[in-house]
């Protein structure tokens, strides 16, 4: 499986780990849908995890080789899906950043509600600009809302890669923790956060995020527009 997930005292702790770069492919969304199934349903949080020095290196290049354009759209969607599912969600989600982000992995990032970095040799950012890629709109919307408005077009436009000292300045991270703390860390935040009224956190959280997932669905299946 390319995600796994534990419940322990009300917290999911879902962990991606495919044994290389935690590349998002159909497989990886899958699996991560299928376990946010499992959490939505039997948890008051959730931790999203990666692998030692790992959390995503992004959209998984090899699949977009292989897949054709129509396929590499229905894959750009199902990521989307899956950042609005968990941006949107109605549980608090906790990110523990084990290592490097990369593209898709930065916009997991910002969909989670407080994110966990590991201090270290790590690489965070998204490379798109760097890679020749056009920024997907679920892309342009999550950074706007999380980035800090000052590293917008460094970011964004310019491709800057940060480590993660710089990422939290930035917007990508909200805190550090050391590497063999960062999920402890992060358990123990989604803790307290899994203490507040359910309802009032779900009905908030989807509230003051309306208009950038309101944006961001109605640019699914629009690509080839673009």
């Amino acid at each position: 499986m390319s995600a796994t997930i534990e419940i322990t005292n009300d917290i999911a702790l879902i962990r991606m780990n495919d044994g290389k770069a935690n590349a998002i492919n159909f497989e990886m969304v899958d699996a991560l849908n299928r376990a946010l199934d499992t959490a939505e349903a039997n948890a008051k949080a959730i931790v999203l995890a990666g692998r030692e020095g790992r959390f995503s290196g992004g959209f998984d290049l090899n699949a977009f080789a292989s897949l054709g354009a129509d396929g590499v759209y229905k894959l750009l969607d199902a990521g989307a899906e899956l950042l609005v599912r968990l941006y949107g969600g109605p549980l608090p989600v906790v990110a523990a950043c084990t290592g490097h982000a990369i593209a898709m992995g930065v916009f997991i990032l910002h969909a989670c509600d407080t994110r966990i970095g590991t201090a270290g040799d790590y690489k965070i950012g998204a490379n798109e600009a760097i890679t020749g890629m056009n920024l997907p709109i679920f892309a342009m919307e999550l950074a706007r809302d999380r980035l800090n408005p000052s590293h917008l077009t460094r970011a964004m436009i310019q491709g800057f890669i940060y480590n993660p000292q710089s990422a939290v300045e930035a917007g990508y991270l909200d805190m550090l923790a050391e590497p063999d703390e960062v999920e402890a860390k992060a358990m123990a935040i989604a803790s307290q956060l899994a203490q507040l009224p359910a309802p009032a956190y779900a009905w908030n959280k989807k509230s003051m995020r309306k208009d950038t997932l309101d944006r961001i669905r109605a640019s699914l299946g629009a690509h080839h527009k673009v």
